[in-house]
């Protein structure tokens, strides 16, 4: 598929854009497959059982290693994101094609088959988070998310990542309901937020130290704390719901989260972070006036209108 001038205005406009059957669904099952490949037989969770999916993991079946992760309600394998249908997922020609329309032609990173894979080198400190950056030549993984169900709503806590990267994909390898642990995204905030970072692709970071447990971790502006908070009170949250193939596109500097999972099935995604060749030697340039500098011509040139029935396709209210 080509993106139009409304798919252009609308992700340079709120950051996001929403596509429906991008991914091969054969790949799809693929994933799902592999996933559930993961879990032990002796555990309470029964794959043709969706009674039994509801969360948290039993301590029986938790896993602390960061590239085969089951924890509570998370379940995230990494160790696949380098395999050779997992890169085919990610890096098709549509989606190749797609990305290179945002970021430029012949400008893309290739992920590696067989290459390292994310968590190799474990978490960025003692019980901290994986970086997606250090080491990893492939896919972030596949992310799933077990079902909350009954448990009381928990508010919205929306972030930015810290590592470098330009175009974030998330990939719906099953059919995700609303309020489902579908993406969440808060619309607009990638331009507001961009100005506020040191960097405009990467961020400053303090070392773990066992002496100074509390030094660790990714530095924030006051600028930027200050932003990220008007944002969550003033913007309303998008879900990023949909069926398996259905994917989610969106800027490096949009506030985002992983949604919480209130319905009775599990959330399964993957997550792929598209760099373009000239990343490095611009990823620490201060935020530019243009902050399209590094994308494609064809995006700097769009505008940011788009009309009302574009945006309902974006769950977006206009």
């Amino acid at each position: 598929m080509k993106l139009d001038k409304e798919h252009l205005s609308f992700f340079k406009a709120q950051g996001y854009l929403i596509l429906n059957q991008v991914l091969d669904l054969e790949l799809c099952a693929w994933a799902r497959d592999r996933l559930w490949s993961t879990l032990p037989q002796s555990s309470r969770i029964k794959r043709d059982d969706r009674s039994t999916h509801i969360g948290p993991f039993d301590l029986s079946d938790i896993n602390e290693d960061v590239q085969e992760l089951r924890s509570g309600y998370r379940w995230q394998f990494r160790k696949v994101g380098t395999e050779t249908n997992m890169v085919r997922l990610v890096f098709s020609e549509t989606l190749q094609a797609i990305a290179q329309q945002l970021l430029g032609n012949d400008t893309l990173i290739e992920p590696v088959i067989n290459g390292s894979t994310m968590g190799r080198q474990g978490a960025a400190w003692p019980e901290g988070p994986v970086d997606p950056a250090l080491g990893n030549e492939g896919a972030r993984g596949i992310y799933a998310t077990l079902p909350y169900k009954h448990k009381d709503r928990l508010p919205e806590q929306c972030h930015t990542d810290g590592h470098p990267f330009q175009l974030g994909l998330v990939g719906l390898i099953d059919d995700v309901l609303p309020a489902g642990g579908g993406f969440k995204v808060w619309p607009g905030s990638h331009s507001r937020l961009y100005p506020t970072f040191i960097m405009q692709y990467d961020q400053p970071r303090i070392p773990h130290y066992d002496h100074l447990p509390s030094y660790k971790g990714i530095l924030h502006t006051p600028e930027y704390l200050e932003k990220l908070e008007a944002i969550s009170k003033d913007t309303p949250s998008v879900d990023c719901y949909g069926r398996a193939g259905d994917i989610v596109l969106w800027h490096h500097r949009l506030a985002h989260m992983a949604g919480h999972n209130y319905s009775s099935r599990i959330r399964h995604a993957i997550l792929y972070d598209f760099s373009t060749n000239t990343l490095d030697q611009n990823r620490m340039d201060p935020p530019q006036n243009n902050m399209w500098r590094d994308w494609s011509h064809e995006l700097q040139e769009a505008s940011l209108t788009y009309s009302p029935e574009f945006a309902k396709s974006q769950h977006l209210n206009p």
